[in-house]
């Protein structure tokens, strides 16, 4: 069997000295799936308590499950934005995304806030090099040097 290799800019990040995640920070494809999540971890946050609301009073059983439910729809999410190879349960070391950390806030919101300057950066550097290029594009089709 022949490999190809090639640099496709994908970073491993080693999570809470626990799991890899792996992605490329300077994909515009992340970034917006990134930037498009919020509603849909906010849409698993309003159904969870939608079905809370129906529960009894009391069962702390069936709170639980919809703890673990709402916990693995999110994870998901996840994989859609980080890709699917990134297992948010191994990465967590099984912790769910919405139980509340010591400083307060849930994981899920902890785990966002830490992502969040790393994509922004990529993007960034992403939109920068774009507009080079196109820039140095324009300066050779004038004729001048690049």
């Amino acid at each position: 069997m022949e490999k190809i290799v090639f640099d496709s800019g994908v970073r491993s990040y080693k999570i809470n000295g626990g799991g890899l995640l792996r992605f490329n920070p300077g994909d515009p494809n992340v970034y917006a799936r990134f930037m498009e999540a919020g509603e849909k971890l906010d849409g698993v946050e309003k159904s969870l308590v939608e079905e809370a609301k129906a529960l009894k009073e009391g069962d702390s059983t069936a709170v639980v499950h919809l703890l673990q439910k709402a916990d693995r729809e999110m994870k998901q999410i996840l994989g859609w934005i980080f890709g699917q190879e990134n297992d948010f349960d191994k990465i967590l070391s099984g912790v769910n995304l919405l139980a509340v950390a010591e400083n307060g806030e849930r994981v899920v919101t902890n785990l966002l806030n830490a992502l969040q300057p790393v994509l922004v950066e990529g993007a960034e550097r992403c939109a920068r090099e774009k507009i080079t290029a196109a820039v140095n594009k324009a300066k050779q089709r004038r004729g001048e040097t690049v």
